[in-house]
Protein backbone atom coordinates (compact mmCIF):
# COMPACT_ATOMS: atom_id res chain seq x y z
CA UNK A 1 0.00 0.00 0.00
CA UNK A 2 1.23 4.05 -0.88
CA UNK A 3 0.16 6.68 0.91
CA UNK A 4 1.87 9.96 0.23
CA UNK A 5 4.39 8.16 -1.27
CA UNK A 6 5.30 5.81 1.78
CA UNK A 7 4.59 2.32 1.01
CA UNK A 8 3.48 0.06 3.70
CA UNK A 9 1.46 -3.40 4.82
CA UNK A 10 -1.96 -3.51 5.50
CA UNK A 11 -0.84 -5.01 9.14
CA UNK A 12 1.89 -2.10 9.46
CA UNK A 13 -1.12 0.47 9.12
CA UNK A 14 -3.38 -1.12 11.35
CA UNK A 15 -0.60 -1.18 14.09
CA UNK A 16 0.17 2.38 13.65
CA UNK A 17 -3.89 3.67 13.63
CA UNK A 18 -4.41 1.42 16.48
CA UNK A 19 -1.68 2.64 18.68
CA UNK A 20 -2.28 6.48 17.72
CA UNK A 21 -5.97 5.82 18.69
CA UNK A 22 -5.52 4.35 21.72
CA UNK A 23 -2.44 7.00 22.76
CA UNK A 24 -4.62 9.69 21.90
CA UNK A 25 -6.96 8.65 24.56
CA UNK A 26 -4.56 7.60 26.88
CA UNK A 27 -3.05 11.44 26.99
CA UNK A 28 -6.77 12.92 27.47
CA UNK A 29 -6.87 10.77 30.58
CA UNK A 30 -3.91 9.93 32.28
CA UNK A 31 -0.76 10.66 30.07
CA UNK A 32 1.95 8.34 28.18
CA UNK A 33 0.31 7.69 24.27
CA UNK A 34 4.13 7.89 23.22
CA UNK A 35 5.04 4.75 24.63
CA UNK A 36 2.28 3.23 22.22
CA UNK A 37 3.45 5.29 19.31
CA UNK A 38 6.91 4.71 19.78
CA UNK A 39 7.19 1.11 19.69
CA UNK A 40 4.70 1.09 17.40
CA UNK A 41 6.89 3.15 14.86
CA UNK A 42 9.73 1.38 15.99
CA UNK A 43 7.67 -2.28 15.06
CA UNK A 44 7.46 -0.86 11.64
CA UNK A 45 11.04 -0.06 10.54
CA UNK A 46 11.76 3.72 12.13
CA UNK A 47 14.81 4.56 14.11
CA UNK A 48 14.37 5.14 17.98
CA UNK A 49 14.78 8.78 17.84
CA UNK A 50 12.50 9.80 14.31
CA UNK A 51 10.07 7.52 16.07
CA UNK A 52 10.08 9.49 18.89
CA UNK A 53 9.71 12.56 17.06
CA UNK A 54 7.10 11.45 14.33
CA UNK A 55 4.78 9.95 17.44
CA UNK A 56 4.89 13.14 19.17
CA UNK A 57 3.67 15.53 15.95
CA UNK A 58 0.97 12.75 15.68
CA UNK A 59 -0.43 13.32 19.25
CA UNK A 60 -0.28 16.61 19.07
CA UNK A 61 -3.73 16.90 17.48
CA UNK A 62 -4.74 14.48 20.30
CA UNK A 63 -4.04 17.16 22.76
CA UNK A 64 -6.08 19.78 21.19
CA UNK A 65 -8.99 17.66 21.17
CA UNK A 66 -8.33 16.82 24.63
CA UNK A 67 -8.03 20.21 26.26
CA UNK A 68 -11.43 21.16 24.37
CA UNK A 69 -13.16 18.19 25.76
CA UNK A 70 -11.99 19.71 29.20
CA UNK A 71 -12.93 23.21 28.47
CA UNK A 72 -15.86 23.61 30.51
CA UNK A 73 -12.90 22.72 33.63
CA UNK A 74 -9.49 24.60 32.56
CA UNK A 75 -8.13 26.79 35.12
CA UNK A 76 -4.38 27.41 36.16
CA UNK A 77 -3.00 25.70 38.88
CA UNK A 78 -2.43 27.92 42.02
CA UNK A 79 0.85 30.20 41.46
CA UNK A 80 0.54 30.70 38.08
CA UNK A 81 -1.36 32.64 35.43
CA UNK A 82 -2.86 30.96 32.45
CA UNK A 83 -0.80 33.88 30.53
CA UNK A 84 2.69 32.48 32.51
CA UNK A 85 1.48 28.98 31.53
CA UNK A 86 1.40 29.08 27.87
CA UNK A 87 4.71 31.20 28.19
CA UNK A 88 6.65 28.89 30.15
CA UNK A 89 5.17 25.89 28.12
CA UNK A 90 6.25 27.06 25.08
CA UNK A 91 9.95 28.29 26.34
CA UNK A 92 10.52 25.04 27.95
CA UNK A 93 9.33 22.61 25.03
CA UNK A 94 11.84 24.78 22.73
CA UNK A 95 14.56 24.20 24.99
CA UNK A 96 13.73 20.21 25.44
CA UNK A 97 13.15 19.96 21.42
CA UNK A 98 16.52 21.17 21.24
CA UNK A 99 18.41 19.16 23.48
CA UNK A 100 16.49 16.16 21.93
CA UNK A 101 18.64 16.69 18.58
CA UNK A 102 22.13 16.45 20.18
CA UNK A 103 21.15 13.46 22.81
CA UNK A 104 22.60 9.93 22.31
CA UNK A 105 19.94 7.12 21.89
CA UNK A 106 21.78 5.36 25.06
CA UNK A 107 20.83 8.41 26.99
CA UNK A 108 18.15 9.14 26.07
CA UNK A 109 16.68 5.52 26.95
CA UNK A 110 18.20 5.46 30.40
CA UNK A 111 16.91 8.55 31.97
CA UNK A 112 12.98 8.13 31.03
CA UNK A 113 11.82 5.21 33.02
CA UNK A 114 13.71 6.85 36.28
CA UNK A 115 11.52 10.30 35.76
CA UNK A 116 8.16 8.29 34.41
CA UNK A 117 8.40 6.11 38.37
CA UNK A 118 9.27 9.32 39.97
CA UNK A 119 6.78 11.32 38.75
CA UNK A 120 4.00 8.95 39.25
CA UNK A 121 5.30 8.40 43.07
CA UNK A 122 4.82 12.22 43.24
CA UNK A 123 0.84 12.18 41.72
CA UNK A 124 0.15 9.13 44.16
CA UNK A 125 1.23 10.68 47.25
CA UNK A 126 0.64 14.41 46.15
CA UNK A 127 -2.34 15.10 49.02
CA UNK A 128 0.18 13.54 51.34
CA UNK A 129 2.78 16.10 50.53
CA UNK A 130 0.74 18.82 50.45
CA UNK A 131 -0.76 18.59 53.73
CA UNK A 132 3.33 17.97 55.40
CA UNK A 133 4.29 20.77 53.57
CA UNK A 134 1.02 22.93 55.21
CA UNK A 135 1.78 21.66 58.57
CA UNK A 136 5.47 22.65 58.10
CA UNK A 137 4.78 26.05 57.21
CA UNK A 138 5.17 26.48 53.55
CA UNK A 139 1.70 27.01 52.41
CA UNK A 140 1.21 27.43 48.79
CA UNK A 141 4.32 27.56 46.60
CA UNK A 142 5.77 30.88 45.56
CA UNK A 143 5.33 32.25 41.52
CA UNK A 144 8.85 31.74 41.60
CA UNK A 145 9.04 28.07 42.28
CA UNK A 146 5.73 27.08 40.49
CA UNK A 147 7.46 28.75 37.36
CA UNK A 148 10.42 26.62 38.04
CA UNK A 149 8.27 23.41 38.02
CA UNK A 150 6.18 24.40 34.97
CA UNK A 151 9.58 25.30 33.11
CA UNK A 152 11.50 21.82 33.58
CA UNK A 153 8.15 19.68 33.35
CA UNK A 154 8.17 21.50 29.89
CA UNK A 155 11.59 21.31 28.83
CA UNK A 156 11.03 17.55 29.59
CA UNK A 157 8.07 17.43 27.23
CA UNK A 158 10.02 18.96 24.79
CA UNK A 159 12.81 16.38 25.12
CA UNK A 160 10.38 13.31 25.11
CA UNK A 161 6.93 12.96 25.18
CA UNK A 162 6.62 10.17 27.07
CA UNK A 163 5.00 10.30 30.41
CA UNK A 164 4.47 13.93 30.22
CA UNK A 165 0.90 13.74 31.23
CA UNK A 166 1.94 12.12 34.66
CA UNK A 167 4.78 14.90 35.26
CA UNK A 168 2.18 17.21 34.62
CA UNK A 169 -0.52 15.83 37.19
CA UNK A 170 1.94 15.34 39.84
CA UNK A 171 3.27 19.38 39.33
CA UNK A 172 -0.13 20.69 39.44
CA UNK A 173 -1.02 18.04 42.75
CA UNK A 174 2.02 19.62 44.56
CA UNK A 175 1.52 23.16 43.61
CA UNK A 176 -1.89 22.48 45.32
CA UNK A 177 -4.65 21.74 42.49
CA UNK A 178 -6.90 18.93 43.94
CA UNK A 179 -9.58 19.10 41.01
CA UNK A 180 -8.91 16.19 38.41
CA UNK A 181 -10.94 17.64 35.95
CA UNK A 182 -8.95 20.81 36.00
CA UNK A 183 -5.35 19.19 36.25
CA UNK A 184 -6.11 16.95 33.35
CA UNK A 185 -7.78 20.29 31.24
CA UNK A 186 -4.37 21.91 32.15
CA UNK A 187 -2.76 18.79 31.50
CA UNK A 188 -3.64 18.95 28.12
CA UNK A 189 -3.07 22.69 27.07
CA UNK A 190 0.19 22.83 28.38
CA UNK A 191 1.04 19.49 26.22
CA UNK A 192 -0.15 20.95 23.26
CA UNK A 193 1.66 24.24 23.54
CA UNK A 194 4.63 22.46 24.23
CA UNK A 195 4.35 19.99 21.81
CA UNK A 196 3.56 22.47 19.12
CA UNK A 197 6.67 24.00 19.45
CA UNK A 198 8.67 21.06 19.34
CA UNK A 199 7.00 19.90 16.39
CA UNK A 200 8.45 22.94 14.55
CA UNK A 201 11.59 21.85 16.09
CA UNK A 202 12.22 18.73 14.97
CA UNK A 203 10.88 19.37 11.67
CA UNK A 204 13.48 21.95 10.88
CA UNK A 205 15.80 19.29 12.42
CA UNK A 206 14.56 16.69 10.03
CA UNK A 207 13.82 14.26 11.99
CA UNK A 208 9.94 13.92 11.28
CA UNK A 209 8.35 11.04 9.34
CA UNK A 210 5.50 13.29 8.05
CA UNK A 211 3.45 10.26 5.89
CA UNK A 212 3.28 8.07 9.25
CA UNK A 213 2.98 11.34 11.29
CA UNK A 214 -0.08 12.52 9.07
CA UNK A 215 -1.82 8.86 9.22
CA UNK A 216 -1.77 8.75 12.78
CA UNK A 217 -2.97 12.06 13.75
CA UNK A 218 -6.48 11.41 12.23
CA UNK A 219 -6.59 8.23 15.03
CA UNK A 220 -4.74 10.11 17.83
CA UNK A 221 -7.49 13.12 17.42
CA UNK A 222 -10.47 11.18 17.56
CA UNK A 223 -9.16 9.23 20.87
CA UNK A 224 -8.59 12.31 22.35
CA UNK A 225 -11.40 13.74 21.92
CA UNK A 226 -13.09 10.46 23.22
CA UNK A 227 -10.88 9.88 25.88
CA UNK A 228 -11.48 13.58 27.78
CA UNK A 229 -15.03 13.34 27.41
CA UNK A 230 -15.43 9.60 28.92
CA UNK A 231 -12.78 10.82 31.75
CA UNK A 232 -14.92 13.34 32.81
CA UNK A 233 -17.62 11.30 33.89
CA UNK A 234 -15.41 8.69 36.02
CA UNK A 235 -15.20 9.04 39.82
CA UNK A 236 -12.35 11.08 41.17
CA UNK A 237 -10.51 8.09 42.97
CA UNK A 238 -11.02 5.79 40.11
CA UNK A 239 -9.13 8.24 37.75
CA UNK A 240 -6.41 8.45 40.33
CA UNK A 241 -5.28 5.33 41.14
CA UNK A 242 -5.87 4.57 37.60
CA UNK A 243 -3.31 7.15 36.76
CA UNK A 244 -0.87 5.82 38.86
CA UNK A 245 -1.29 2.44 37.42
CA UNK A 246 -0.36 3.61 34.02
CA UNK A 247 2.48 5.16 35.24
CA UNK A 248 3.63 2.34 37.19
CA UNK A 249 3.42 -0.12 34.17
CA UNK A 250 5.17 2.58 31.75
CA UNK A 251 8.00 2.93 34.13
CA UNK A 252 7.93 -1.38 34.70
CA UNK A 253 8.05 -1.45 30.73
CA UNK A 254 10.89 1.09 30.44
CA UNK A 255 13.22 -0.61 32.57
CA UNK A 256 12.53 -3.94 30.88
CA UNK A 257 13.50 -2.83 27.92
CA UNK A 258 16.94 -1.28 29.16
Amino acid sequence: MDILGWTTSIGHLALLLTAAFIAGALNAVAGGGSFLTLPALVFTGVPPVVANATGTVALLPGYMAGAWGFREDMQPPPGLSMRAVVVLSLIGGSAGAALLLFTPDATFRKVVPWLLLAATALFAFGPQLRQWAGKAGHGTPSALKAGAGMLAVAAYGGYFNGGLGILLLALFGLLGQTQLNAMNGMKNLVSALLTAIAVAIYAAGGIVLWPQALVMMVAATLGGYGGARVARQLPAPVLRWGIVATGLVMAGLFFLKG
